[in-house]
């Protein structure tokens, strides 16, 4: 069960066990409303599963973007497969990783990343479809790349659920060595 999973469950037997004993005292005559108390539980409940919500698609889209880097480098460089396939593959366990056991509200419910105080995650400047046509270019731009995922991936550290925060490390250690491997590592 995710840390989100287990707080909604202390969050709703909280709320039930308040109910319980609120209706053994409560006039028997009409419905009961929700305590103020009750109500600001919920409220932030429904906040915190919203944020972790986009964090989630923050931390998968940046991974998705490496992801796409990592194809579009392959495609321009087949030559490059017996090195690259190799990190692609960790990215695409990473990004499906990040993506999965979260909750996942409409569109319409979830906060922008600029609600959130989060800048949406680029892999780099250039786009993923347009490649270096030199081999050692499109290395250091999937390196940087990279490293740029690594980078918003440590950054949503803090806002993580402890859960969800070990895994995020963990990508963002990959990510960082990674990047080392594209670029350090072949001079070595």
């Amino acid at each position: 069960m995710t840390t989100t999973g287990r707080r909604a469950v202390l969050v709703a037997g909280a709320s039930a066990a308040a109910a319980a004993l609120t209706g053994c005292t409560s006039d028997p005559g009409g419905p009961r409303r929700p305590s103020a108390a009750e109500e600001a539980a919920a409220r932030e409940a429904e906040r915190t599963a919203r944020a972790e919500a986009a964090l989630r698609r923050r931390a998968a889209g940046a991974s998705r973007t490496l992801l796409e880097r990592y194809d579009a480098t392959l495609a321009a460089h087949p030559a490059l497969h017996a090195r690259v396939a190799p990190l692609r593959a960790s990215a695409a366990a990473h990004a499906k990783a990040l993506g999965e056991g979260g909750p996942t509200p409409s569109a319409s419910s979830a906060p922008s990343a600029a609600a959130t105080g989060a800048a949406a995650p680029t892999a780099t400047a250039t786009p993923a479809g347009a490649v270096p046509a030199d081999p050692a270019a499109a290395l250091r731009e999937l390196a940087a790349a990279a490293r740029t995922a690594s980078d918003a991936h440590t950054a949503e550290l803090l806002a993580a659920p402890p859960e969800y925060a070990r895994l995020l490390a963990s990508v963002a250690a990959a990510g960082a060595a990674h990047a080392y491997l594209l670029t350090e590592g072949a001079r070595a």
